[in-house]
């Protein structure tokens, strides 16, 4: 569905070492553009996702394909992304998945699905409208939803979208923690930050779009107050994983990346909501603390690298998607050159010259890719291209 044609003229100027310096907005663009081709090349047209990754990281394909429609329209359209956006909207829902999560030993969440073929009816699913057993995977489709209602490009941008999204979000407050917040999922009773900061995220992100802000915008400001007191932000501004579910309180567990992102798409979508500035006070310093312990030489880390699976491989581009709407509304020196230095590092250090495949590894070596690598990978790029 990609145009190679287009993308070859642009790309040819983007195969080269940048040797240390930051590129211009051109060949970051470029960059993408190549790199987009590739992770099309994973993609199903019937299905609506993307082989080799799993639901939750398609609904990440699709944002991060959003965000590059948001800040290169001309250029997205030329290589059909609008069609491929509509089609995920149209297909994705109408296919049977079945999800089980489980955490491995090192604590990564380790997500397997069985996905059938393409059912005649959204009814025939089991499960309407993008849901299934666990509130995190809704939460990534709704924000990847929210993002193609703000396209307008071949049609994009209508209501069934938001629609969509609304729907998701009230599954989503049915699963009220009594610890506060709610939990991960359907089937077990943890409270897990990530679920938590999705379910801030579409509330606030709903409340700048949606006719009923009120409704949204008091959800939105109840869950931020009970997330910033719940324990969950420790003592190092890093967010552990989640909540012991005998004591309600941190479990001390991982400081995974996309946990530190979220937050940050959160709150800068409840400032546009509220213009209560402190709250991109508090992602800032989150921001500062995140980048500080979790990259190595410049470039953003994950602790289970180069093992991560298909859900840790996802993680390092949330934050970087994260980072640089922050930087776009409280722009920092450092938030802009973190984003620069790692999609630098990602083009000369991280990437199979043959195929633009991106890995895991963003310092390096390039060792496999999938679409799941690739599009968080693509995460970074596009920040790239939006703060350069």
């Amino acid at each position: 569905m990609v145009s190679k044609s287009f993308v070859g003229g642009l790309a040819a100027r983007a195969l080269y070492s940048i040797s240390g310096r930051q590129a211009d907005q051109e060949t970051y663009t470029a960059n993408t553009l190549s790199a987009l081709t590739t992770l099309q090349g994973w993609y199903n047209e019937s299905s609506g996702l993307w082989d080799t990754t799993g639901w939750w990281n398609s609904a990440n394909c699709l944002t991060v394909l959003a965000d590059f429609v948001a800040i290169q329209p001309d250029a997205a359209t030329e290589v059909n992304i609008p069609v491929i956006i509509q089609n995920t909207f149209e297909q994705a829902q109408k296919t049977t998945v079945t999800a089980s999560k489980q955490f491995t030993a090192g604590g990564i969440p380790m997500s397997t699905y069985t996905i059938s073929k393409r059912s005649n009816t959204i009814s025939e699913r089991g499960f309407d409208n993008f849901l299934n057993d666990y509130y995190d995977d809704e939460g990534w489709w709704a924000l990847a939803l929210i993002h193609s209602a703000d396209l307008d490009v071949q049609g994009l941008g209508d209501q069934d979208y938001l629609g969509a999204a609304s729907t998701i979000f009230e599954d989503m407050k049915d699963g009220a923690s009594p610890c506060g917040g709610i939990y991960w999922s359907k089937v077990t009773n943890y409270t897990a930050s990530i679920a938590n900061e999705l379910y801030l995220s579409v509330a606030a992100s709903l409340a700048n779009r949606m006719d009923n802000k009120q409704y949204y915008l008091y959800i939105a400001l109840a869950q931020w107050d009970w997330f910033k007191n719940s324990g969950l932000i420790n003592s190092d501004n890093l967010i552990n994983d989640g909540l012991d579910p005998d004591t309600c309180e941190n479990n001390g567990g991982n400081t995974w990346t996309y946990n530190q992102g979220v937050i940050l798409g959160g709150l800068v979508e409840l400032y546009k909501a509220t213009g209560d500035s402190s709250l991109l006070d508090t992602a800032t310093s989150i921001a500062y603390a995140a980048i500080d312990a979790k990259s190595k030489n410049g470039v953003l880390y994950e602790g289970c690298e180069p093992d991560c699976g298909a859900d840790g491989a996802q993680f390092k581009g949330i934050f970087m998607r994260n980072l640089h709407y922050l930087q776009k509304v409280a722009p920092q020196d450092k938030f802009q050159t973190f984003i620069l230095d790692t999609a630098d590092s990602i083009w000369a250090n991280d990437r199979d010259s043959s195929t633009s495949g991106l890995g895991v590894t963003w310092s390096g070596p390039y060792e496999t890719a999938t679409a799941g690598t690739q599009s968080s990978a693509l995460d970074a790029l596009v920040a790239a291209i939006a703060v350069a």
